[in-house]
């Protein structure tokens, strides 16, 4: 059986979580999601402890919207927090930022989170973190067969992800371009995919 590169290298692959916390909650009368209150806690806490319960040691955390509030209010020790000044633009460019954060990271891969997706829990990040094979790796939790976050992208693609993100499509584009390599992670099982779009949807939170 052919050995993959960390088995080579004798050593575990290093995936790092990156959180997109930037949004300005413009549905939300403009309230910005990292700051939304879930179990009495900023939302971006609760969206941190999730991928590092599921196995991302470091997590990088794109702010943008009130990002100086989110600073002081939120406990975010040992977080690489990157600030996106061109957060209204859309994910995009929250998640170019990101990425650029993790240059000379020394990561293997990321796996990418939207904060304002409380549903998702730790197993589903552990499930797709397990599905790392090598740094071309592409994978996507999925709902009933459908995909959906987080997604784990190998750093070998890191370029490419960037360079196609655009508006609020994020990896939407470079995602369909690549349907045919991704592996699929069923997490439906231990979790829900809603967003935090709609005040109604602030109902969801705890």
């Amino acid at each position: 059986m052919e050995e993959t590169r960390e088995e080579t290298r004798g050593q575990e692959p290093v995936v790092v979580g990156l959180l997109l916390a930037a949004g300005g909650g413009r549905r939300l009368g403009g309230r910005p999601k990292a700051l939304l209150e879930h179990r009495g806690r900023p939302l971006v806490e609760h969206a941190v402890r999730v991928l590092r319960e599921g196995g991302c040691a470091v997590v990088h955390v794109v702010l943008g919207a009130a990002a100086g509030a989110v600073r002081e209010r939120a406990s975010l020790p040992g977080c690489v927090l990157v600030d996106n000044p061109e957060w209204e633009r859309g994910m995009g460019s929250s998640l170019r930022a990101g990425l650029e954060s993790l240059a000379g990271s020394g990561a293997d891969a990321a796996v990418v989170s939207l904060v304002d997706q409380p549903g998702i829990g730790a197993e589903a990040v552990a499930r797709v973190v397990g599905a790392y094979r090598s740094r071309d790796a592409l994978a996507a939790a999925a709902y009933d067969g459908k995909r959906g976050h987080p997604v784990l992208f190998g750093a070998d693609r890191w370029a490419e992800v960037g360079a196609s993100a655009e508006g609020d499509r994020g990896a939407r584009a470079y995602l369909r371009e690549h349907e045919a390599v991704i592996t699929l992670v069923e997490c439906g099982d231990v979790a829900e995919p809603y967003d935090i779009d709609t005040a109604a949807d602030l109902a969801r939170l705890e």
